[in-house]
């Protein structure tokens, strides 16, 4: 049985104080009227802001608008820390569902830890929700359709109201949170049920139920892409975008397995995983990476190229306003690991794919960053104290559900059908 140690547990703490306490102070800075807001933005410019302030007096609607950006800030940290912890989890979950529905050989070892990755999906979806219920509430402006001033002056957003609408937006909400945390929960009640039974029942349940959620799963991934991350830009759509919010929550998940599986490896559990099954890892962090840049360069390619203005204004506005994060990502999670995974060598050697796996972390943490903030923000962005606040504190809150639940059940399968193949796994 693991043992969550105190160094770690501590550890886990301290992140989440420290993060309580700097998302705090991101709320308490931010302004709370347009007086304010004016001056925050005039600090900001280093002197040069007074100009802009006076040249644009008259327009009332647009210190409005500046104001709910500079209040949205600290809102959209905590909701991109959320969001990107939750799909890292939601990602493990989906790989672990693959693993069980193909019957895979090699990887049953590495289930318990799949296992409490995915555990971090009660909490962290938990979190998501009420921070929806919030937005719905309007206690905060991150979804400008949840506007009925806004919605009044747009025929666009109008159009889209039937779907984009408080309650039925909850509803879908809670439905997908629901299913993915049923699958979760039942699956893992068959897994340990397995390891005291007589027979294979409860593996051939799990794979049956696997292959199913797995239907369930392709359709509300896509369908929660477009609500919870999509709708920030209600004017803005495209078809692939829940492919490419799939490949960079797939790609978080398999890392963190990586990650966690080395940590326990190196406190000397998982002795029979052996470095054939960190190889295979590896090899899906470069394969996935490689797919997510494949995804973004065709749905980039695809709308600069028709140059339609209101499909178009979605990488203008990243581009004009946000070039060092909406290109950086593009370098920490394709060029990257392109160079550093390609040596199959490479894939074996544990302090190689823990710096890669950092790497490929902090790119799709940008990847959900760039994606929220612009609509949310505006060019009023900046990684400060409410971003670095609520990374901390998700940070230490994954760890803590994650690790809590490995002492929860013993950390190698017993009665899987497939275990002697993994034990023996070698590429």
């Amino acid at each position: 049985m693991y043992t969550f140690s105190n160094r770690l547990k501590i550890a886990s703490f301290i992140l989440m104080a420290v993060g309580v306490l700097g998302i705090g102070i991101g709320f308490m800075t931010a302004p709370s009227t347009v007086e304010d807001a004016k001056a925050m933005v005039a600090s900001h410019n280093d002197g040069h802001g007074d100009a802009h302030v006076v040249a644009q007096d008259h327009d009332a609607s647009h210190y409005e608008h500046l104001l709910h950006q500079l209040q949205n800030k600290p809102w959209a940290a905590l909701y991109v820390a959320a969001l990107f912890f939750m799909m890292i989890a939601l990602g493990t979950l989906a790989f672990y569902a693959i693993q069980r529905a193909a019957q895979a050989g090699w990887s049953p070892l590495l289930f318990r830890v799949m296992e409490g990755i995915s555990a971090y999906l009660v909490p962290g979806g938990i979190i998501v929700f009420i921070i929806l219920v919030l937005s719905v509430a309007h206690l905060n402006h991150l979804f400008v359709w949840m506007d009925p001033e806004v919605v009044a002056n747009d025929a666009l957003i109008q159009a889209k109201s039937g779907y984009l609408n408080g309650p039925f937006f909850l509803i879908r909400a809670a439905i997908f949170l629901a299913g993915w945390i049923l699958y979760r929960e039942y699956s893992r009640k068959l897994s340990l049920a397995q390891d005291e039974s007589n027979d294979d029942s409860n593996f051939k349940l799990n794979f049956r139920i696997s292959a199913g959620f797995l239907v369930f799963y392709l359709i509300t991934e896509s369908i929660m892409s477009w609500d919870w991350i999509m709708s920030v830009d209600p004017h803005w759509f495209s078809t692939l975008f829940g492919w490419y919010i799939f490949a960079g929550m797939f790609v978080t998940g398999i890392t963190v397995i990586a990650m966690v599986t080395i940590y326990l490896k190196s406190k000397g559990y998982l002795k029979d995983v052996n470095n054939s099954h960190i190889h295979d890892l590896a090899k899906f962090m470069f394969g996935i990476s490689i797919f997510w840049a494949y995804l973004w360069f065709s749905q980039f390619m695809l709308i600069w190229y028709a140059n339609i203005p209101e499909e178009v204004t979605y990488f203008v506005t990243r581009i004009a306003d946000y070039k060092v994060p909406f290109l950086g990502m593009l370098v920490l999670n394709f060029v990257f690991p392109l160079l550093l995974l390609m040596n199959s060598d490479f894939k074996r050697i544990n302090w190689f794919v823990i710096m890669t796996g950092i790497v490929i972390l902090v790119g799709h943490y940008m990847n959900v960053y760039v994606a929220i903030m612009p609509a949310t923000v505006g060019d009023q962005w900046s990684i400060g104290i409410p971003e670095i606040s609520s990374v901390l504190f998700f940070s230490g809150l994954f760890i803590f559900v994650v690790f809590r639940s490995l002492t929860k059940a013993p950390l190698q399968p017993k009665r899987n059908p497939f275990i002697e193949e993994s034990k023996h796994f070698h590429y």
